[in-house]
């Protein structure tokens, strides 16, 4: 499983031209599953995320976690972040879970992620999406872990 976090001001959601979700300053979090992917790993990279500190103290310092901040998430797949451009000009997505491993393991993402904090704003498992936002910073890291290696 691999999450991109962003630091956002604010996001917005749309299909076809039509505002499905929205969320405050906190995380926009992209995600995508491979074909080894699991329940351990996703609980393993959410709570990652959760507990990530990107966001200031007093000192200025990023030791703050979404919920010090009482930030916002929003949670969007994302099979893309599995794209292979190493051989061609055109990504290679075959390493990207197909929609029988992926939509259970975003379902699932998306469980934990309410368990930990709550409300979040999601996106359409598997339709095109048009995200507005604003980067705040800009920060944005990379969550990584798969059956393949230790950790991120």
């Amino acid at each position: 499983m691999k999450a991109v976090i962003q630091r956002i001001n604010y996001a917005k959601l749309s299909v076809n031209g039509e505002l499905v979700s929205q969320c405050g300053a906190g995380f926009l979090v992209l995600v995508g599953f491979t074909h080894n992917d699991d329940k351990k790993i996703v609980d393993y990279v959410v709570d990652r995320v959760c507990k990530m500190r990107l966001f200031r103290d007093e000192n200025g310092k990023t030791n703050k976690t979404l919920k010090d901040v009482n930030g916002e998430v929003m949670v969007v797949s994302n099979f893309t972040l599995y794209a292979n451009t190493a051989t061609n000009r055109r990504p290679d997505f075959s390493k990207a879970a197909k929609y029988d491993v992926a939509y259970p393991l975003y379902e699932y993402a998306l469980s934990v992620f309410r368990a930990q904090l709550g409300n979040i704003a999601t996106g359409v498992f598997g339709e095109h999406m048009h995200i507005e936002m604003s980067n705040d910073g800009p920060v944005m890291i990379i969550v990584e872990k798969n059956n393949d290696n230790k950790a991120d």
